[in-house]
C-alpha cells in the first residue's frame, strides 16, 4: 500500500431512504439553463441544440439539514432548487432510450451559487468555478431509489426561504429530460456509479443571507434543508 503524505479526506456519501448503506458520491455534474423561465430571468435563452454543463467537486457536498457558514468572497449568495439524479451503473455513448438503466435514484438538491462571482466571470468570459464550486455549494437530501419514485414527470418542485415561497414549477418544465441528459453526458464521460447530476433550476432564484432557513421539496422525495450561519 502506498504511504500518503497526509491522511486522505473522508469521501462524501449520501444516505439512501430506507437503507442503512450510504451512496458514495464520485462526481457532480450540473446542467445550466434547463428551465426556460429561469434562463429568461437571468437574461438569456435556453440553447435547444444541446445541454451545457459545469461541475462541482464532490468535496463541496454537504448533507441536507446542515448549518453552513455564509460562504467567503461573496455578498450575493443565491439558492437554486434542483432534481438530482444519482447513477448506479456504468455507461458510455448511450442512446436516450438506454440511459435510464444507469439511474439508481433521485434526490432534492440545492445548487448554491455565489452569483456576484459567477456574474463577474461571465462578464470576462471566464469559467464559473468560483461562483459554483465551493465548500457547501452542493446540498443533497437522502436519495430515494428509482423504483420508489417512478419517472420524473409532472412532479412539483418548490423552494421556501423562511417560510416564503420562492420557486415553484413542475419537473415537466425541464427542457432536457433525464434520459436526454444522461445520454448526452455519456458522449463525453464514461459514466460510473456514484456520479450525480443536478438537472437545472426553475425560475425564482434569489439571494439569501445569514440566518436564512431554506427548504426545498420535490413531490415523492425527501425535502432538502439548509440553514445559513454567520461567516467564519
Amino acid at each position: 500500500m502506498t504511504d500518503l503524505t497526509f491522511p486522505a479526506p473522508e469521501w462524501p456519501a449520501l444516505p439512501v431512504a430506507g437503507q442503512g448503506a450510504r451512496f458514495p458520491v464520485r462526481r457532480i455534474f450540473c446542467v445550466g439553463r434547463n428551465y426556460a423561465a429561469h434562463a429568461a430571468e437571468m437574461g438569456t435563452e435556453v440553447d435547444r441544440e444541446a445541454p451545457f454543463y459545469f461541475t462541482k467537486s464532490a468535496l463541496a457536498l454537504v448533507d441536507s439539514g446542515s448549518v453552513l457558514p455564509y460562504p467567503p468572497g461573496t455578498a450575493d449568495l443565491h439558492h437554486e432548487m434542483e432534481l438530482v439524479v444519482a447513477l448506479g451503473a456504468t455507461g458510455f455513448q448511450l442512446r436516450p432510450e438506454d440511459a435510464m438503466r444507469l439511474v439508481f435514484g433521485y434526490a432534492a438538491g440545492l445548487d448554491m451559487t455565489r452569483r456576484d462571482l459567477q456574474a463577474a466571470a461571465k462578464a470576462k468570459q471566464r469559467p464559473w468555478s468560483l461562483g459554483k464550486d465551493f465548500e457547501g455549494g452542493a446540498v443533497i437530501a437522502p436519495i430515494t431509489p428509482a423504483a420508489d419514485f417512478g419517472l420524473p414527470a409532472g412532479q412539483r418542485i418548490s423552494l421556501w426561504v423562511d417560510g416564503a415561497l420562492r420557486q415553484d414549477a413542475r419537473l415537466s418544465d425541464m427542457v432536457w429530460t433525464v434520459p436526454d441528459l444522461v445520454a448526452d453526458l455519456s458522449r463525453f464521460y464514461h459514466l460510473s456509479p456514484g456520479d450525480v447530476i443536478f438537472t437545472g433550476t426553475p425560475a425564482g432564484v434569489g439571494p439569501v443571507g445569514p440566518g436564512a432557513r431554506i427548504r426545498g421539496e420535490i413531490e415523492g422525495l425527501e425535502p432538502v434543508t439548509l440553514t445559513l450561519a454567520d461567516p467564519d
